[in-house]
């Protein structure tokens, strides 16, 4: 898989591309907020198919290769993603000039309805308020949901709060929470102007 350096243009920067390397997992990822290739393959179906959902609602090109240490669980890849993703998030707003930087989505998902709130703040942190019914989605261990988000709003910067209302199934809960995340992303990451949305001046 090809991944960028970052390219700059005017404003934000809008692409960027990382590797991360640890004893536990390689990951190397490219992303792109106006649009492009999606690609992901991490070792772990389930989560291809999320961030796959997260890139295409929100509007994103994406494109992720990960190795972790599987034979232990999928903790250490699913995280370590979360991570990578974030920081390349943050690389490609830069200061978050121009940005809308607040938005919020509702996702249904046949009978589960997930709410996600997002705020592009330099303020990361995350409430995450979803019971899971069904412990494994294959061999995706549902608790990770909620690891993914808090690495990828630490490392982007980002205030995240999302919340399911109701639903039975884990699958279709945690595909709506990924949808809405990538709903979210995609309105508050747009360019409005030529000035920090915040009081403060800066964010």
């Amino acid at each position: 898989m090809k991944v960028p350096v970052y390219q700059k243009g005017e404003g934000p920067i809008r692409a960027y591309g990382i590797q991360r390397k640890t004893k536990e997992t390689d990951v190397r990822l490219s992303l792109a907020l106006e649009g492009g290739e999606i690609a992901v393959s991490t070792g772990i179906g389930f989560f291809d198919h999320m961030l796959t959902a997260f890139a295409f609602y929100g509007g994103l090109g994406l494109e992720v290769e990960a190795k972790g240490d599987l034979e232990v669980d999928g903790h250490h890849t699913v995280e370590d993603v979360g991570i990578v993703l974030g920081q390349a998030l943050s690389r490609t707003l830069g200061d978050g000039k121009g940005i809308r930087r607040f938005a919020s989505a509702y996702i249904p998902m046949d009978e589960a309805l997930c709410f996600t709130a997002v705020d592009f703040s330099n303020r990361p942190f995350l409430v995450f308020d979803a019971h899971m019914p069904q412990p494994m989605i294959g061999s995706y261990d549902t608790c990770l949901t909620e690891e993914f988000l808090r690495a990828f709003a630490v490392n982007s910067g980002l205030t995240l709060h999302m919340k399911c209302l109701y639903g039975k199934n884990a699958h279709h809960i945690t595909e709506a929470l990924f949808k809405s995340l990538g709903a979210a992303v995609k309105e508050a990451v747009v360019v409005t102007g030529d000035k920090v949305t915040s009081t403060k001046g800066v964010l």
